[in-house]
């Protein structure tokens, strides 16, 4: 399937390219002199894409990736020197849509170095691909700055590994990550893409509200405890159960069909 424009309704600027594959969006960050350097207009129109992402309903899930040799190099710091940044403002830290949080997942597929931001980045995409040339570092320790977004790597990898990656501030190749849990797959450098977008069209075939409350409960489920998290996903799964898709899909599979999802 070829990579085909987005709508108008998403950001136009140089520093992101927008394709879509099918119901997949892929999000291309697209500043490589710079590392894919975190600049406010590169965060400015990953949050307005991400935004209009969630609420599109031709897309079930989308890729995030980087041109160039790096994923991304984090905060750019030559315009942090610049305007004399102390303490960054709320929004450094809100990058995958302005709220926060999205309703669909996101696949980081990491081509290079993902460093302090953009080892953020790939930590708050639910599901992330990597190239055997991938490299990762929390390392804002070498620059005097904080990591207050990685908190959530508590939930995701041993308490040693956090803490060496906060206070040595030194790489893991990309098969550490996938030891310690930080990625799904390794691949080749050539596959990378594919390889991501391949596993984003096996999510885009499923039942649309059946994967938002699955990303919904593992959400809950790592920040609420076992047994509220339990009560609270029979509620989310009570959206499916009565939904229109959750009658297609039996029908379908009686009818020896494809489903035709609706996400209603």
């Amino acid at each position: 399937m070829l990579d085909t424009p987005v709508s108008s309704a998403y950001p136009s600027t140089d520093v992101l390219q927008l394709t879509r594959r099918g119901h997949v969006l892929v999000v291309t960050m697209n500043r490589p002199g710079q590392r894919n350097a975190l600049n406010a207009e590169l965060r400015g129109a990953l949050r307005a894409t991400f935004d209009q992402y969630d609420k599109d309903p031709e897309f079930r899930c989308a890729v995030l990736t980087g041109n160039g040799p790096a994923f991304c190099a984090g905060g750019d710091l030559k315009e942090m020197a610049e305007t004399k940044m102390q303490v960054p403002p709320e929004d450094s830290f809100v990058i995958l849509g302005s709220k926060g949080r999205l309703e669909k997942p996101v696949i980081a597929a990491v081509n290079g170095f993902a460093l302090a931001g953009g080892f953020m980045l790939a930590q708050n995409c639910d599901l992330a691909v990597a190239s055997e040339e991938a490299r990762f570092a929390i390392s804002e320790v070498k620059r005097g700055r904080g990591a207050p977004w990685a908190v959530p790597l508590m939930s995701m990898v041993p308490k040693r590994i956090m803490m060496e990656l906060l206070i040595t501030g030194d790489p893991i190749d990309a098969r550490r990550a996938y030891e310690v849990s930080l990625v799904n797959r390794v691949v080749s450098p050539d596959q990378l893409l594919d390889a991501a977008i391949d596993m984003a069209e096996v999510i885009a075939t499923n039942a649309p509200l059946s994967v938002w409350a699955a990303k919904q409960s593992v959400e809950l489920a790592t920040e609420m405890g076992e047994s509220d998290a339990l009560r609270a996903s029979h509620l989310l799964y009570h959206r499916v159960y009565t939904s229109d898709d959750a009658a297609e899909g039996p029908r379908a599979f009686a009818e020896k069909r494809v489903p035709v999802w609706t996400g209603r």
